[in-house]
């Protein structure tokens, strides 16, 4: 079967070449582009810790990351850890679940958080979410009669089941149980990668494209 990758760019070609390495045949279809907004940064001074749940968040900040800089980082995920290391940010948490849940299990108190315009709304007591992006919807991509559709987002697999005229064609492999249940049902197979990485959900992928009824 084919892996159908619908992250945006550039995150959809890193998936890409991940999969590649890893024999998969695959299409990069994203559904969103991804476009840095005009944003006013928070007073540092407010905050013991810096969240991100998006290397996009990393990316579309610009300059003003810089001010955040001195601050410990909390990450959703590698990938997310990754592009702080990159900027030259300190992590010393990555969580392997969403948002909420990395902010719940943290030691830190107050957090500034660098998010998309449309993201999932966190503990509004311990969490100031700043838009400095937009994921814009592209128009929809052409995408194979069956395969194994990876969701990065809730947003995305909600897009994805909009678009898809024969659910029962299509596995899922979601980033986690949250973006799973926003798919809805219907699918052929609907999986959740044990961790956010893409490397857990290449795996998850892999298994599906040898068994695509795994996990129905």
């Amino acid at each position: 079967m084919i892996v159908i990758i619908l992250r945006p760019q550039p995150g959809a070609d890193a998936t890409a070449a991940r999969a590649r390495a890893l024999g998969l045949q695959i299409v990069v279809a994203p559904l969103f582009e991804i476009q840095p907004m005009a944003w006013i940064a928070p007073d540092p001074a407010a905050f013991d810790a810096l969240l991100l749940t998006s290397a996009s968040g990393v990316r579309a900040a610009g300059e003003k990351l810089m001010r955040f800089a001195h601050l410990p980082v909390v990450t959703v995920g590698e990938a997310t850890a990754d592009a702080a290391r990159g900027a030259g940010l300190d992590v010393t948490q990555i969580g392997e679940g969403d948002g909420a849940s990395v902010v719940a299990a943290s030691r830190y108190r107050h957090f500034v958080h660098l998010a998309g315009r449309r993201h999932v709304p966190l503990d509004s007591a311990r969490v100031t979410s700043v838009a400095v992006y937009a994921a814009e919807a592209l128009p929809p991509p052409k995408l194979p009669a069956t395969g194994v559709a990876l969701l990065h987002s809730a947003r995305a697999a909600r897009r994805f089941g909009a678009i898809v005229h024969d659910r029962a064609a299509y596995a899922l492999v979601a980033i986690s149980p949250g973006v799973a249940e926003a798919a809805g049902s219907g699918w052929r197979a609907v999986v959740s990668a044990g961790r956010p990485a893409d490397a857990a959900m290449l795996a998850m992928a892999a298994s599906l494209c040898e068994d695509p009824d795994h996990g129905v």
